[in-house]
């Protein structure tokens, strides 16, 4: 594994006890320079994952708490006129950081979210006919609890595909938990992070080399057929979009190089299809009958699909 990738789940790991996998998602994500959903119960550590992250890199964290009451200006920032000389001075949002934790999305109203996911895919913000580029690397990790409906407002599936990746960090076991208990005895496990591990300019130099990372055309082919299966599924009433092709794309490369090697394999595909894909695809009433989740759909095809050999 690339030794700066290594040196942030050491890091974080500091604080997030047992969810090695989750976290090399997210770094994944971050190399990739793409967003999270976090979807998980409450209490399970999806805040304290944001912020263990955002420290090991030493990016700017910012919390901002979603309830159907706050207003898109929280986030964007506003403007307000400078009584001396008449101007319009910008004052920032919660937006403007490097790391942003949207907890609970799915309380924020729609004007709110669709305010939240048109930052994601511009990475600046226009205001009042200025343009204010947001700092590099910037990431949302939003968070929404799937048990709740009372005062909530769901993300339509259209607005999920703007997500790099859908994660969770489910239970720990009982060691792990044991494990949380005597972190937590000690006070906030966040403190464990005394230092950033690498700084953002090397997270921006490490998203250059994972853009260099080769992928084959069979690998490619691999991708497409995967996607192209969700479409022509009588499981899915929506496959996945071009959208979604590009994501598992840079995934594959973010993976390989989290692994140390400069090209790309089917391997890296599997490991990966289910985070990047699976929350873009809605079953159809068959597929909900029959399985029940996209995540198996996702697992049903890589099995039926051949794996292309040399790859």
């Amino acid at each position: 594994m690339q030794k700066e990738v290594q040196s942030i789940l050491n890091s974080v790991e500091k604080v997030i006890v047992g969810k090695n996998e989750t976290i090399l998602q997210a770094v994944t994500a971050m190399l990739c320079g793409g967003h999270i959903l976090l979807e998980d119960v409450p209490g399970v550590g999806k805040t304290q994952l944001a912020a263990a992250l955002s420290r090991s890199v030493g990016g700017e964290f910012h919390r901002i708490q979603l309830t159907p009451d706050i207003m898109p200006s929280d986030i964007t920032g506003y403007s307000i006129v400078n009584q001396k000389d008449g101007s319009l001075e910008y004052r920032p949002g919660a937006a403007v950081c490097n790391f942003l934790l949207a907890d609970e999305i799915n309380r924020a109203s729609p004007k709110v979210q669709s305010a939240l996911l048109e930052i994601m895919e511009e990475h600046q913000i226009s205001l009042d006919g200025q343009t204010h580029l947001l700092p590099s690397p910037f990431m949302v990790i939003a968070t929404q609890n799937p048990v709740e409906t009372y005062g909530t407002y769901h993300l339509p599936e259209a607005q999920m595909d703007r997500f790099f990746m859908k994660i969770s960090m489910g239970y720990p076991t009982l060691e792990e938990e044991l494990s949380i208990l005597d972190r937590n005895g000690e006070g906030n496990p966040i403190a464990n992070i005394s230092e950033a591990v690498i700084s953002t300019e090397m997270v921006c130099q490490l998203q250059k080399k994972v853009n260099a990372v080769q992928v084959s055309d069979k690998v490619k082919n691999y991708i497409l057929s995967l996607v192209r299966a969700t479409r022509e599924s009588d499981m899915s009433a929506l496959g996945v979009s071009p959208r979604g092709s590009i994501a598992c794309y840079r995934a594959v490369r973010a993976a390989a190089f989290v692994h140390g090697r400069s090209f790309a394999t089917p391997d890296d595909v599997k490991e990966l299809a289910v985070p990047v894909l699976a929350h873009r695809i809605l079953l159809s009433p068959k597929g909900r009958n029959s399985l029940g989740t996209a995540e198996k759909l996702i697992c049903q095809l890589l099995e039926s699909l051949p794996v292309p050999a040399d790859a």
